[in-house]
């Protein structure tokens, strides 16, 4: 009998790891910020990740792009045009049409309790200015901890926390780190790390690249440690498969079980199912 795999997360040694679905991705065959996968992870409790856009009504869209034409039939600004500009248009790649705020608002209410869907905005606060703010006030300050707010920006983060408490929050330090670690070396990246997690945002996750992890862990000190002592959740993104159907080559099962046995809390992945598979083939 052929097993069924959910693609909504593995669990080794005692310890669960979620797996999330980037971009509303359960696999590269899937278009991009598609409702109907949506759905789908709503109705089964699965993570799933989404980009979020202003307009300028000051609602969002399910873009990644900062210009429409990057992912859609449409041209300009995204944070110059309206919802009425953005409705009509088509994603270039699924032909479907592109998620609104108010849409995905009304989506939230068939979400399965256990279902967690992060915002990963693309602009910071200064572009989103208040009526933003406000819009994201209306839509989802009920959502409670179904929805976490994640991004670069600091001080759209604060805002959130300020504005929108109910709501999870997350920080990924990951190119500021980077930085740091070539510059300054490890010791300092360790530092500035604790300072984030200690930092006004109060952050609930942590989003940190993959190979940085391991780079880290293999120089002797463990990130996803030092986040869960600080009592942080700890993403790591994003882990792809080259070949999905054929399952983990060498270097990706080496990495992958390295990345298992730090235990993440979450890793994100554009081929969760996939993911879920080739770890079930070598782990048993």
């Amino acid at each position: 009998m052929t097993r069924a795999f959910s693609g909504l997360g593995i669990r080794h040694a005692g310890h669960f790891t979620r797996l999330k679905w980037h971009r509303l991705r359960r696999s590269f065959n899937d278009p991009l910020f598609s409702a109907e996968v949506m759905a789908e992870g709503f109705r089964l409790g699965a993570s799933t990740e989404l980009d979020l856009r202003v307009r300028s009504d000051g609602g969002f869209v399910v873009l990644h792009d900062e210009e429409l034409e990057g992912e859609t039939n449409g041209h300009g600004l995204i944070r110059q045009a309206a919802a009425d500009d953005i409705r009509p248009l088509r994603l270039t790649a699924g032909g479907h049409h592109p998620i609104l705020s108010e849409d995905l608002a009304s989506l939230l209410q068939t979400a399965h309790p256990e279902a967690l869907l992060q915002f990963d905005m693309k602009d910071e606060l200064a572009v989103i200015g208040e009526r933003g703010m406000a819009h994201l006030t209306e839509y989802f300050a009920g959502a409670g901890s179904s929805i976490i707010i994640s991004g670069h920006d600091l001080d759209l983060i604060l805002a959130v926390k300020e504005q929108l408490p109910s709501l999870k929050r997350g920080i990924d330090p990951t190119d500021k780190l980077i930085e740091i670690y070539r510059e300054n070396g490890l010791k300092a990246v360790e530092e500035d790390l604790r300072a984030d997690l200690a930092g006004r945002t109060e952050p609930d996750t942590i989003y940190l690249a993959w190979p940085l992890i391991l780079r880290a862990a293999a120089e002797g000190l463990d990130l996803i440690g030092l986040c869960r002592d600080a009592g942080k959740l700890v993403d790591a993104w994003t882990f792809n498969l080259q070949s999905p159907d054929e399952g983990f080559d060498a270097d990706e099962a080496k990495h992958f079980t390295a990345l298992m046995g730090l235990k993440p809390d979450q890793i994100t992945t554009d081929e969760p199912i996939a993911t879920e598979r080739a770890w079930a083939a070598i782990d048993g």
